[in-house]
């Protein structure tokens, strides 16, 4: 399977900046202060429905055939990819088919369902959503546009700390959250080959510790029974992001409920931005671990701010 190159990242960005917004990147002194280090947010939890997979779920849509259109788009998500190939299908006039497990938070089906996407819902196992989808899309003739395991997707999602590089050119490190790996790959692409010096950390929650153990060993390994917070990182990587993740990543730190929810509540009080609790998975990763981060400056990728605000951990 192709790996993508920062050369393909740079065209997917080329393809998708004039739908995409450009999100901020703010600091907060006293973030800075607790943790020890300057961190740098890339606040894409101002993106369009709320998370970056805005940026992959576009470019997946703009790289397809005029043929390919006439049938839509398919996939199965949790919440925010859904979203964001289902809005990214409105707008370019194309049918949106979205498998989406019985667990997955309000929010999200109401924003899969406001999008105007077609939902089939199902039982919250990897193995139920994909025989759905393949269901779905025999029934349909869709294209299936997965999460975070295609060629166009990464790339998609690798603009997002492209746009951070571009503000931030003498960066040490770059977090991002991993659950399927969509983003880290992009993100680990762009970045090794353009920036070499930068070292690329993910973070993980240590009860859906698939990425870490994978890439401790080498060996993929499945996640099984995830139970974090963090429902946006509950799923397994897929073959190409884990060969990227392998190959292009520094490291992977896992860090548990307690210090996810505090990183997160910290952003909250502190930048007055909302977050999910994927998004502050980087964050607890520093708070768990000053001393590497110390006199250093870090850009950290927060994913979304898509929370149900009647089920806050804390």
């Amino acid at each position: 399977m192709k790996c993508p190159a920062s050369s393909d990242i740079i065209n997917a960005y080329e393809r998708i900046k004039g739908l995409v917004h450009q999100t901020p990147v703010l600091t907060s002194q006293s973030i800075n202060d607790i943790c020890d280090t300057e961190l740098y947010f890339k606040c894409e939890n101002l993106q369009k429905v709320g998370a970056f997979k805005y940026r992959g779920a576009t470019n997946a849509v703009l790289s397809l055939s005029e043929a390919a259109k006439m049938n839509g788009v398919a996939t199965h998500s949790s919440g925010n990819h859904a979203a964001a190939l289902a809005l990214a299908a409105k707008i370019n006039g194309i049918a949106a088919h979205i498998v989406m497990p019985e667990n997955a938070p309000e929010i999200k089906k109401k924003a899969v369902a406001g999008y105007g996407a077609q939902i089939t819902f199902c039982q919250a196992t990897l193995e139920a959503r994909e025989k759905t989808l393949e269901e779905v899309v025999l029934k349909t003739g869709a294209t299936m546009v997965h999460p975070y395991n295609q060629w166009e997707v990464i790339c998609g999602q690798g603009t997002a700390s492209l746009e951070l590089m571009q503000r931030h050119k003498d960066l040490d490190i770059v977090m991002t959250p991993v659950g399927g790996g969509g983003l880290l790959s992009g993100t680990a692409t762009y970045i090794k080959e353009q920036f070499p010096d930068v070292k690329i950390i993910a973070g993980e929650p240590a009860n859906a510790d698939d990425a870490y153990r994978s890439f401790k060993s080498g060996i993929f390994q499945p996640v099984v029974n995830p139970d974090t917070i963090a429902d946006g990182l509950r799923t397994s990587l897929g073959s190409l992001t884990f060969e990227i993740i392998r190959d292009k990543v520094d490291d992977i730190i896992t860090v548990g409920e307690a210090s996810i929810a505090e990183a997160m509540r910290m952003i909250w009080e502190r930048m007055k931005i909302i977050v999910e609790p994927s998004s502050a998975v980087p964050l607890a990763v520093v708070l768990e671990n000053k001393p590497l981060f110390k006199n250093k400056k870090t850009g950290i990728v927060l994913t979304g701010g898509n929370v149900d605000l009647a089920k806050l951990p804390w």
